[in-house]
């Protein structure tokens, strides 16, 4: 067995040479002989058996027939072609080229024995067959190539360059004749034979080259668990490491400020799943090693009374404790509201942005250091080298996926021991992502809403009801309450967006005059300190009506805003819409979230739109958008690499992904150094694994 053999360049396979060779690599990313081993089909065309003339039917499938061709004659005039008749032993047909007539002229050899593989035309009461893959029945008895042909991914260049499917498939009869030997099994043999597993060398053979749908079937299944189990085995890994290797402050004790704020200043009764959350992150923080904890939980679940209990404990322990936020409004409204929370503890809490005056900001720095300060909330200001804690015991950071991991490594260093870290996210993940993505991260889910809450109720209006729409405006305005209509931004159509946007504004503002109704616009071109006024004014209560593309998405708190009309509700994803509709339901009185579309809708908008107003459950949202979406486009996934799969997909694989990841956290927890003589061979792929730093690079 040679473990190098498999990273040889792709330049010297026999049939690849320096031009093959940099297409390859610039197309389809492959450079080695372990890539093109692992460039694995997108569908099969079954070629389990033989049709005869005479059973070929109208518009079917792609079918293969053996005869002869007996003739050949080119017609000429508009669409010139070459013609030739093929005939098996009970009927004929014809064959049919519109280019390439020169060289299929000299290549084809009359009577003999072809199998011809295509698409069938019929007219006149005869078939046709245009443009059909043939081989001579001799060499397509003798090739290893399999009854069912994979069909591999492609490019335009590549097939412009003569690098066609077929050009694929034999460089890879002729790297697998080369490789069979150098193919060991990657797997331990307790999971094999427990999940009655195919071996590696029968998998890879099968998925390029399967004998019947049964096999390719099981080489699938192979292939895509050990794909998965090793990517949580990447996982349970770092996890393991995390908690063995990076220490943490021990905060042993529930204190005076945590039993204070509980005992009589909580301004509602936990939630259920809000003391089940608390009980995870004490146990966390009781320990010797860092936490390390996303914490999810709807658009107003109560996330942040479990953040604010979570740093008592942290400052009854004698440490501080911050709250980093995305943007400035998020932050001053995570500022205002610790601070009505607080009002009758003895804490010092202080606001640190972009904004903050220098005299301001040089008190702010010299109370972290001397330990006067307790709590510090802000925004990526936080950041900063100047910002100096005397010692910092846990970080809260809200919405992390809008901070990159560059950033977030920034509040580790400020310390000897790195803070525990407590992750807040209002974009439910689905639980299948979660397991992929934040893997290594102990998750905790806020699944219910705190009591009194009034569900949302989400309507779906077509453009021809707008009249009623805006007479029901009027009446809620009438009752007191504040209205958000918002608009679509795409980035790529800006200039159409602020088009639309400023549309709307002037027929909103003809329908809502001066000086009865107080009209905000916020949108994208506006400088911030504009913008903040202009949400300031709208959060004051100063404006009923909030005219904004989707800068208001995350976080802004008025719990007066009852509606929230959201215009081409088509063009949103479902996370967004979902998003947006959080924005109202805050407080105590009923809200509406009103989807405007026209008539004009995908199939994709349809179900978008029917999952919004059927549910409020942000978890079975992000699902259907899993779904529709696929896991690339959710959160950034892409930029994590970690879904960059190349046979699983974690929507359909589910259920393998859920058994995959229980074999590899249990290996990791009964036998985490690969001790046993059974998980050698495991701890020899993870390591090479990690060696070429990609999960299919070593993989065999």
């Amino acid at each position: 067995m040679n473990p190098n053999f498999l990273q040889t360049p792709i330049d010297y396979l026999k049939g690849v040479g320096p031009n093959r060779a940099d297409l390859l690599r610039s197309e389809l990313g492959i450079h080695t002989y372990q890539d093109l081993l692992h460039l694995f089909p997108n569908r099969y065309l079954d070629r389990t058996r033989y049709y005869t003339i005479k059973e070929l039917v109208r518009n079917n499938a792609e079918v293969q027939i053996k005869g002869k061709i007996t003739s050949l004659k080119m017609i000429e005039g508009k669409g010139r072609r070459l013609v030739a008749t093929f005939q098996d032993d009970e009927a004929i047909m014809e064959l049919v080229w519109f280019r390439g007539h020169k060289w299929i002229k000299e290549s084809i050899k009359l009577n003999t024995v072809y199998v011809v593989f295509g698409k069938t035309n019929y007219y006149n009461g005869k078939f046709s067959m245009p443009h059909p893959e043939m081989e001579l029945l001799s060499e397509h008895e003798s090739k290893l190539r399999s009854t069912m042909q994979p069909v591999y991914p492609s490019t335009e260049k590549l097939s412009n360059k003569g690098i066609t499917n077929k050009v694929v498939n034999q460089l890879m009869q002729t790297l697998f004749v080369e490789a069979k030997n150098d193919l060991f099994e990657s797997l331990s043999k307790p999971i094999i034979e427990e999940l009655k597993l195919m071996p590696k060398r029968e998998a890879i053979f099968n998925i390029h080259f399967p004998q019947s749908q049964g096999d390719l079937a099981r080489a699938q299944y192979r292939l895509k668990f050990e794909e998965l189990f090793y990517i949580q085995l990447q996982l349970a890994r770092k996890n393991q490491h995390h908690k063995s290797k990076i220490k943490g402050y021990p905060f042993t004790k529930v204190g005076p400020l945590f039993n204070e704020f509980y005992n009589n200043h909580l301004p509602f009764e936990l939630t259920g799943a809000q003391k089940r959350v608390l009980k995870e992150i004490r146990y966390d923080m009781g320990a010797n090693a860092q936490m390390n904890r996303l914490l999810q939980g709807d658009v107003g679940s109560g996330k942040t009374i479990v953040a604010l209990m979570s740093m008592l404990i942290a400052l009854d322990n004698g440490f501080q404790a911050c709250l980093m936020a995305p943007t400035a409004i998020l932050a001053v409204q995570h500022y205002q509201g610790l601070i009505e929370l607080c009002n009758k503890l003895n804490i010092s809490i202080s606001l640190l942005q972009g904004s903050t005056k220098a005299s301001d900001r040089k008190i702010i720095h010299e109370q972290l250091e001397n330990g006067e300060l307790d709590i510090l909330i802000g925004t990526h200001a936080l950041l900063e080298d100047k910002v100096k804690f005397k010692n910092l015991g846990l970080a809260v950071i809200d919405e992390q996926h809008r901070f990159g991991v560059k950033q977030r490594s920034k509040l580790w260093h400020k310390n000897e021991f790195p803070p525990h870290v407590l992750v807040m996210t209002a974009t439910p993940i689905p639980r299948t992502l979660a397991m992929t993505v934040y893997g290594d991260l102990d998750v905790s889910v806020i699944d219910e809403l705190p009591p009194g809450r009034k569900a949302i109720k989400t309507v779906h209006r077509y453009d021809a009801n707008r009249l009623k729409v805006f007479g029901f405006i009027r009446d809620e305005i009438k009752l007191g309450r504040q209205v958000y209509i918002v608009y679509p931004l795409i980035q790529e159509s800006e200039a159409m967006d602020y088009k639309d946007l400023m549309d709307g504004y002037e027929s909103i503002s003809r329908e809502f005059p001066l000086p009865d109704y107080q009209i905000s616009i916020v949108h994208g071109k506006m400088k911030p300190a504009d913008k903040d006024y202009e949400m300031q004014r709208f959060v004051n209560g100063e404006t009923q009506i909030m005219v904004a593309t989707t800068v208001i998405e995350v976080g802004v708190n008025v719990p007066n805003a009852s509606v929230m009309i959201i215009e081409s509700a088509e063009r949103f994803g479902l996370s967004q819409l979902h998003q947006l509709r959080g924005r109202v339901g805050r407080g105590a009185e009923q809200s509406y979230c009103i989807l405007m579309t026209s008539f004009k809708l995908s199939s994709d908008s349809k179900v978008r739109l029917e999952t919004m107003t059927r549910t409020n459950d942000g978890f079975e949202i992000a699902e259907v958008d899993l779904k529709l979406r696929g896991p690339g486009d959710i959160m950034g996934t892409q930029q994590s690499g970690v879904l960059n799969l190349k046979i699983a997909d974690i929507i359909r694989d589910n259920d393998i992904l859920k058994i995959a990841r229980s074999y590899a956290w249990g290996i990791i927890k009964e036998d985490p150094t690969f001790a046993k003589a059974e998980n050698k061979i495991i701890h020899f792929v993870y390591a090479q694994m990690m060696k070429f730093k990609n999960i299919w690079s070593f993989i065999s």
